[in-house]
């Protein structure tokens, strides 16, 4: 592991910038931003390895051409509870070596939670994807937004919804901006990459002739009764459509199905995740596309701005981006096997007869990295002098 004291800035006079990731999610929505960042400032990227192997993080580096983090926290540990303890002490010995003038995370993993440490040290913390609200309780991620969002100088909405909860909850206008979701940016910049994959090749799938499915949420996965509900409700769905289901599938899911015992129809097919232009090529040409992933939303809003629509049935019961359900963007099925049915005849359906989304006002602009370096550049100083009284 390299030591902290080690990490060293370039020292070229620009703002000094830690960021910190921690999932392939969020290495995937930073990485335009990453890119522009290490232009305009001096970067240190962080890694917190809490969900770290090649196929998971380290793939997306190679995909979309970015720089290994500097340094690796090595927060992992035997339980959740000892891993977010460990992303809190770790990232709080790494800012105490390295002093960053200003601290960006994105998200609501528990990689975030390294921001407590931030604001003990009054370094001015700015977060991406601030405001997101799902209203239920029973996600992690709903306790970690509500932290991150209330510890942090200043938000970084994807949308007026999230401004607005910001606003309910007492944050300050003043220091909550709209920027819109990266994810335009990240797949603008990748489409043509994604659209050449030989990815159908490789695996011999039909375009437009096979499910694709991604499950891996912890309330999907780690609860018995849901596990039990969706997976039947995907049996059912091999049935009934005839056709591969290709099962983009993270070891935490690989690891349940494994000690369950529960038997996949054989129209099932399991791989292990899939690199990003390969994802996307294959999303891009489904039948339909089943999936419990945040991005799902924003992906089908752009993908539908640049006619590549794509029936997107999202397997959860609430959603933190109801801007996209404002536009049609995609479809809520819950995981029970009547409900996943229907969704999946309605979307495609839907997209067969042109009744197609709208893209999303918020997650059109392609200028996100410009946005968010320039309000790291302007409220760093604002936030060590309104805040922290350093004159």
């Amino acid at each position: 592991m390299t030591k902290y004291t080690e990490v060293n800035w370039k020292n070229n006079g620009k703002l000094k910038l830690l960021i910190i990731v921690g999932t392939r999610p969020e290495i995937i929505r930073l990485s335009e931003v990453i890119k522009k960042t290490r232009r305009y400032f001096d970067v240190v990227l962080a890694h917190t390895g809490q969900n770290y192997d090649y196929n998971l993080n380290g793939i997306f580096f190679h995909d979309l051409n970015l720089e290994e983090p500097e340094v690796y926290l090595n927060a992992v540990g035997s339980d959740l509870g000892e891993t977010m303890g460990n992303i809190i002490a770790e990232s709080y010995k790494l800012m105490v070596a390295i002093q960053p003038d200003a601290v960006l995370v994105l998200g609501d993993t528990n990689s975030c939670l390294s921001v407590i440490g931030a604001k003990r040290l009054h370094i001015p913390i700015f977060h991406m994807e601030a405001g997101n609200r799902s209203k239920d309780e029973c996600l992690p991620e709903e306790t970690n937004r509500r932290i991150v969002d209330i510890i942090s100088d200043v938000n970084m909405a994807y949308s007026e919804h999230a401004r607005r909860y910001l606003a309910d909850n007492g944050l300050p206008k003043e220091r909550t901006y709209v920027t819109g979701s990266p994810m335009a940016e990240v797949l603008r910049v990748n489409l043509e990459k994604i659209e050449s994959s030989d990815i159908h090749q490789r695996l011999g799938l039909e375009k437009g002739r096979y499910i694709l499915l991604s499950a891996h949420r912890e309330e999907n996965i780690d609860t018995d009764k849901n596990f039990i509900s969706l997976f039947t409700a995907v049996n059912k769905m091999a049935e009934k459509y005839d056709m591969p289901i290709l099962y983009s599938c993270h070891p935490r899911s690989k690891n349940k199905l494994e000690s369950s015992g529960f038997v996949l129809d054989k129209r099932v097919i399991q791989h292990e995740p899939l690199g990003f232009h390969d994802y996307n090529c294959l999303q891009m040409n489904a039948y339909a596309v089943v999936s419990d992933s945040g991005t799902l939303p924003e992906e089908s809003s752009f993908l539908t701005s640049v006619d590549k629509p794509f029936p997107a049935v999202c397997i959860r019961t609430s959603t933190e981006r109801p801007e996209a359900l404002d536009k049609a963007d995609f479809i809520l099925s819950g995981i029970d096997e009547i409900g996943l049915l229907q969704a999946v005849d309605v979307a495609v359906a839907m997209n067969e007869h042109k009744h197609l989304g709208l893209p999303v006002p918020d997650y059109v602009d392609e200028n996100v990295s410009d946005k968010v370096v320039k309000i790291i550049q302007s409220y760093t100083s604002i936030v060590n002098k309104m805040v922290w009284r350093k004159y």
